[in-house]
């Protein structure tokens, strides 16, 4: 099951699990949590380059995004070029499992772009393996079954699903990954033999972002994992985080300034800020 951080006395949970190999590259992590606070959190979620599924037992999570304000319990985030900024009162319970864009792609047998910049409840995605996750998730007995039931669900959509993406936007989607979004598009196009608009047009319906926003996505992750390195159990990030002139440097952006800015176009504040949200968030939660 992996692993499992449970804490009695504030009712805080997280438990990593495993997704079936069969899923290996579209599946990337599952995770059940649970937690609590009696005041307001606020989560600034900025873009992962991931999709994310939440199978949620407890009271709606509001989310205020770019598609506007929405209250959501279980739905599928898709692929976001801006944040979306999250808010609870009382109680979280559920489950998440993170999917690659490519993985969303097959397992949902559809265009990407129709959930870029979109979070959709689970019964509005037409898709009823998935809108019966959040009742029979709850009526299990504990966390391996839960990731049994949601393993058999993926495989059983991966089973019927006759999409696969091209292997041609796999690479540059795996090359991008790995390079920490630090590729060009004109590399890209040329290690696939396509044309740059070929590449344009098959890489955004499969990803859900244009080759140069999806580099944009990759790279800025990179510099907000090292600003606010959260660990696998959900444990608050470390108090002493890197200075934001050597995080530039260290992801490939010109200077300082040049990451202030990505933080202002995909996070919507400036690095500092993020830092300070998270810690505060975290402090926030079992008062």
């Amino acid at each position: 099951m992996g692993v499992v951080e449970d804490d009695a006395a504030t009712g805080t949970m997280y438990v990593a699990g495993r997704p079936h190999p069969a899923l290996a590259g579209l599946v990337l992590r599952y995770g059940g949590y649970r937690e609590s606070s009696a005041a307001p959190v606020r989560r600034r979620q900025a873009p992962t380059g991931a999709c994310t599924l939440i199978v949620s037992f407890a009271p709606v999570l509001r989310l205020h995004g770019p598609a506007g304000p929405v209250v959501g319990g279980s739905f599928l985030a898709g692929m976001h070029d801006r944040a979306v900024v999250t808010e609870f009162t009382g109680a979280q319970h559920g489950v998440q499992a993170d999917l690659s864009p490519l993985g969303a792609h097959v397992l949902l047998g559809r265009p990407l772009p129709e959930l870029t910049n979109r979070c959709p409840a689970l019964d509005e995605l037409g898709v009823p393996a998935l809108a019966a996750l959040p009742a029979r998730l709850a009526a299990d007995p504990g966390w391996p079954q839960r990731f049994a039931r949601l393993d058999a669900a993926l495989l059983g959509l991966l089973d019927a699903s006759r999409t696969r993406p091209d292997p041609e936007v796999a690479w540059a989607w795996e090359r991008l990954r790995a390079a920490g979004g630090r590729a060009t598009v004109t590399a890209l196009a040329a290690g696939t033999g396509w044309s740059r608009r070929h590449l344009l047009t098959r890489f955004t319906a499969q990803v859900g972002l244009a080759p140069k926003t999806a580099a944009r996505v990759l790279r800025f992750r990179r510099a907000a994992g090292l600003l606010v390195p959260v660990a696998a159990d959900g444990s608050p990030p470390r108090p002493d985080p890197p200075r934001v002139a050597d995080v530039a440097a260290a992801c490939g952006y010109a200077d300082h300034a040049h990451l202030v800015r990505e933080f202002h176009d995909l996070a919507g504040c400036t690095p500092t800020a993020y830092v300070a949200e998270w810690a505060a968030a975290s402090h926030t939660v079992n008062p």
